[in-house]
């Protein structure tokens, strides 16, 4: 069992916290990918769900918490995603929530934070310039600053999802990542190594923002002066220290992916599985395409991490994305 910050026990006792449309979220095999990418393929969904992202799994452990015992307000700084969960989270329990975010975040993800009753600051840089903006307003009001990936709550929840797969019939070889903040990535790969210790977890993330990977290769905190990826979701600079350590204890590997291999991911996941996706989610895809070879023969999972897109931007670039 890998010795992260993550607690098996909490992890198992997570879902009984967790609302029920979070939960036990498709895992399907899709033949029709598989027959484009040369290797067995099962998609685990994770939009299908009212915050259309896996954020909500872990929000609902903090929500929950503090309902319970904590201040009944809350601040976090997101892409969106995070946002769009506390935001729901918060509401159903009574909870004041604070987000900040970029004024460049799609507006779709902003527009819902807003309609969740959210309070929603903007500022004028990107997501790590939102991360300090947050943390001040929790020093002055004394409120809870929810940090994704930093928290366990966030990774923990996260890691329902690997418990999901570990205790699913479905036999797979390699599982495959959207690496942003870590969240997802260490608590998926902490349950996989502890109960399926065999399967490959391969974390992917942008070549725009390539922090995270980056650190991982050398084992040390590497940052970034800035980020250009259209995968916003995943696009921090600077990584927190006690996520890398995580990370280090259950990634078998992390590779980088190009912008022209996301968006060919995001319409070859609208073509053959039906599906309309964020760039982050279409990640694993990206990864099979750059190495047909390395994936061959595998049955490979990629977790659809969330489906909240600007729909003038994704009409742009699947219209530009050959076709398959």
């Amino acid at each position: 069992m890998p010795a992260t910050r993550l607690d098996t026990a909490r992890i198992r006792a997570a879902p009984r916290m967790i609302d029920s449309v979070f939960l036990d979220s498709p895992l399907y095999r899709c033949e029709a990918l598989e027959a484009v990418l040369g290797c067995a393929l099962s998609i685990k969904l994770e939009t299908a769900n009212p915050v259309r992202s896996f954020k909500g799994r872990g929000t609902e452990l903090v929500a929950g918490l503090l309902a319970e015992s904590g201040p009944r307000a809350a601040v976090c700084a997101s892409a969106g995603n995070l946002g769009q969960a506390l935001a729901w989270s918060g509401r159903g329990r009574g909870l004041d929530v604070t987000v900040v975010a970029s004024r460049f975040a799609p507006a779709a993800k902003l527009d819902r934070i807003r309609a969740l009753d959210a309070r929603l600051e903007l500022v004028d840089g990107d997501f790590d310039m939102a991360r300090e903006r947050a943390a001040a307003i929790a020093r002055h009001d004394g409120i809870r600053l929810v940090e994704d990936s930093l928290d366990i709550e966030t990774c923990e929840g996260a890691a329902t999802i690997g418990l999901e797969l570990v205790d699913s019939a479905t036999p797979f070889d390699t599982v495959l990542i959207a690496l942003g903040g870590g969240a997802l990535a260490t608590g998926v790969g902490h349950m996989l190594k502890t109960f399926a210790p065999g399967v490959e977890v391969i974390c992917v993330q942008p070549s725009g923002a390539p922090a995270m990977t980056r650190s991982w290769h050398r084992r040390r905190v590497v940052t970034t002066e800035a980020t250009d990826t259209i995968a916003d979701g995943v696009a921090g600079r600077r990584p927190i220290p006690e996520v890398l350590d995580d990370l280090l204890l259950v990634a078998d590997d992390a590779v980088l992916v190009e912008e022209a291999s996301i968006i060919a991911g995001m319409r070859m996941l609208l073509d053959h599985a039906g599906l309309v996706v964020e760039p982050s989610a279409a990640l694993g895809i990206a990864a099979l395409l750059e190495d047909r070879a390395r994936f061959a023969d595998r049955h490979v999972v990629t977790i659809v991490c969330g489906g909240n897109v600007d729909m003038d931007a994704y009409h742009r670039w699947i219209g530009a994305a050959p076709g398959h």
